[in-house]
This record gives structure tokens, sequence and C-alpha cells, in this order.
């Protein structure tokens, strides 16, 4: 592939959740191709030991912290960046979390209320503020993190399972409304991937054979599959892809 194709020199993307796992992963691979990144999460000093990070590898990054779930903080965020940057090219909504339930009847109803703020409502919000800055550079991609729980009902998981599938329609939805202001809207759907979000069940030594027998692959996803995807639907090359999810799962849906 030629590299040219993946050049984000000129851009600017905001990464939610880019302090640690797949939205660390993906700020740090924007950032080495060019773009101007800002990345957002909710402990400053998280944020901070990044920034550190990706300078020591000769990338200066900004943050933010701010809870997604939060309109005024989500606002303020927003208007941080364009006052900084003056633009938004690419929006990756990547923050995500899961509480484990052993069943929907059974768990609270404030429990379901956190997840959805976190993995529908937030994107949703995230979106509504981003695309008045997109609006500006009068082109953009929007590409939201979901997951193969969007499709594949999972025990223990059952809130996170319903929000990423409420996230992928939400992804459609925007596609064609936004479509015609040249605004792509998609999302990625991998499968269990190699970070601490997911560690309590790969890092468990009795668990992972079974985990791994479900993947035809033969492992469990790392970040980078998932960043070549998000690379893709980010740059030139999927300028007429719109409402699509691309999944990597390593065919376990297949």
């Amino acid at each position: 592939m030629d590299k040219r194709e993946l050049d984000f020199s000129g851009k600017v993307a905001l990464v939610t959740g880019g302090s640690r796992g797949i939205g660390k992963a993906i700020a740090l691979a924007l950032a080495e191709r060019g773009a101007k990144v800002m990345i957002c999460g909710r402990k400053e000093d998280t944020l901070n030991a990044v920034m550190a990070e990706f300078k020591s590898l000769g990338h200066e990054i900004m943050a933010r912290p701010a809870h997604i779930g939060k309109a005024d903080q989500v606002k303020s965020l927003i208007e941080s960046l364009e006052a900084e940057l003056g633009r938004l090219d690419i929006l990756i909504n990547n923050v995500g979390m899961n509480i484990f339930t052993p069943s929907l009847i059974d768990s609270d109803e404030s429990l379901f209320d956190k997840v959805m703020e976190t993995n529908l409502k937030g994107p949703y919000i995230v979106t509504k503020e981003a695309v008045r800055l997109i609006r500006k550079s009068g082109e953009g991609r929007i590409i939201n993190i979901s997951s193969i729980a969007a499709r594949k009902a999972a025990m223990g998981m059952g809130f996170y399972c319903v929000a990423k599938a409420g996230l992928e329609m939400l992804t459609r939805v925007l596609a064609v409304e936004l479509a015609q202001e040249k605004i792509t809207v998609n999302s990625v759907a991998p499968c269990m991937v190699k970070t601490g979000f997911s560690k309590f069940f790969w890092g468990n030594e009795s668990l992972l054979p079974e985990l791994t027998r479900m993947i035809p692959m033969g492992r469990i996803a790392e970040v980078e599959d998932v960043v070549g995807s998000v690379l893709f639907l980010a740059s030139d090359l999927s300028g007429f892809v719109t409402g699509e999810t691309i999944t990597v799962d390593g065919g376990s849906l297949a």
C-alpha cells in the first residue's frame, strides 16, 4: 500500500478514551502519520503521563480531561480543541466500559444508566458537539468503536451488549444524516482485545484456551488489529464507505 494514502498531515483528530488500550494505540498511529491529535479521558494524571510518553517518541499531542457522558464537559472539550487547533477532521469515539451483570432482570436500573451513558449516550453527545466543528473543515470521518457484543449476546455483559447494539444503529443513522455533507460515519467491532479492559478474561490461564477455541484464527485480538481498520476508515481510502461496521474478530462471527 502506498504510504501516502495513510498520510494524515494537516488533519486534526480527537480520540476519546485515548489514555490507554485501543484509544491510546489509535492516537499514536494517527500522530505517527502526521495528524495533530487531542485525547480525552477522566484522569488528568493519566493523560499527562501519555502526553509525556508520546513526547518521548517524538510526537506532540494534547490532552484534556472530560467525562463524555456530561454535555457541559464535552462542550468545553470541543471549544478547547477549536481554540487550540482550529479545526476537526477525524473523531474516534472510543470510550467504553462494562459492568458485570449476571442477569439484566435482576440488575439495578442505575447500572443500566451508567453503561448506557458511557457506551451510547457519550458517543452521541461527543458527535453532536464535534460535527459543528467538522462541518467547518468541509468533510470528515467519524469512527465509533463497537464490539461483536453488539451482535452476539454474552452472559455477564447484558447492558454492554445492548449499548453497543445501539451504537451500531447510531452509526447507521448518523451516516445517512451526514452523507451529503461529506462526513462519513462508520464503526469497528472487535472481539476480545488484549487490553486492560478485558484482562480479567485473557489473563486467566484457565479461561484463555476456551476463549481462543471460539476464534477460528486461534488467538484474541491485539490492539494493532483494531488500529488498521480505524486507519482505513479515517483515510481517503474509505471516502465512499459510510454506515458500515468492520468486524475484527478472527472469524468469530463467520
